[in-house]
């Protein structure tokens, strides 16, 4: 009930309110380099469970939208010069980067992985918690993340720059690990298949198409998945401060899609398993 009088408050304002995109394209950045989230395939169009669902929205917000690709590394200052009007990229929401940008309301969350080769030592690493909430740990997962960070000790672990994954291991393995960043994921990737690093960081849902696929079957998760604290509250769009109207809008054609099941029927086509927030 508190859902459907939130989705009400935010579609009657906006009904209020004079978008400055009316009768203009809303131009939606993402990466192009995060399968499947957002990714070229071999025709070198975008594909993925973003560019799905942004299409999706758009149609629910009656929105005219286009899609382009930029880099990752200086995405929100180029959305804060002009250069685009959305982030769509896998991004999640956190403290840090509401202080920058807005966001809508967050369409999709995994837990975050680490990933090593099969005959790596650490592939017999186990713990009893399968996932662990950093919002607030129970005593299961305070061992359970004690012994995964005493695995990784003195290991090379690789991660994307600029994403919550360099995030958290900044803030639990920078002194007692050797933390390696990427420009991309596929270079990662490429580092971790060749040993150049011992571990990758990132989300399951990227790893679990991966894991399918001829490039990824020798890689395997260890350990527990990380959600909450540094994770932040699930993906969602980036927009500019300034723009919280529009961010609104998309937030209701979100709420629309996941409560349809729109979202869930996309993430599972990409993913393989339900990444729709709640």
């Amino acid at each position: 009930m508190k859902k459907t009088l939130a989705s009400a408050a935010i579609a009657a304002t906006i009904l209020l309110s004079n978008t400055v995109f009316a009768g203009d394209v809303v131009r939606i950045a993402t990466e192009g380099a995060y399968p499947p989230w957002n990714a070229l395939n071999s025709a070198g169009q975008l594909e993925g469970f973003e560019i799905d669902l942004y299409k999706d929205l758009c149609e629910r917000a009656k929105l005219e939208c286009s899609m382009e690709q930029t880099a990752w590394d200086g995405i929100i200052p180029s959305l804060q010069a002009g250069k685009f009007d959305v982030i769509m990229a896998g991004m999640s929401i956190t403290d840090k980067r509401k202080k920058k940008i807005t966001f809508s309301r967050s369409y999709a969350s995994s837990p975050a992985v680490f990933v090593v080769n099969k005959d790596s030592e650490l592939a017999s690493f186990i713990v009893a918690a399968d996932k662990i909430s950093l919002a607030e740990l129970d005593a299961g997962e305070k061992t359970a993340l004690d012994a995964t960070l005493a695995a990784l000790k003195g290991k090379n672990i690789g991660v994307q720059k600029g994403t919550i994954h360099l995030n958290f291991l900044k803030e639990y393995l920078k002194d007692d690990a050797t933390i390696r960043t990427y420009a991309t994921q596929e270079q990662l990737d490429l580092d971790l298949q060749s040993g150049r690093v011992d571990v990758a960081f990132a989300a399951m849902s990227y790893w679990h198409p991966l894991f399918q696929k001829e490039e990824g079957e020798d890689f395997m998760a260890i350990g527990p998945g990380f959600s909450e604290g540094p994770f932040g509250e699930g993906v969602g769009l980036g927009l500019r401060k300034d723009d919280q109207v529009l961010a609104d809008k998309f937030s209701v054609a979100i709420n629309a899609a996941i409560e349809d099941g729109t979202v869930s029927k996309i993430a599972t086509k990409w993913f393989g398993f339900d990444a729709s927030t709640k």
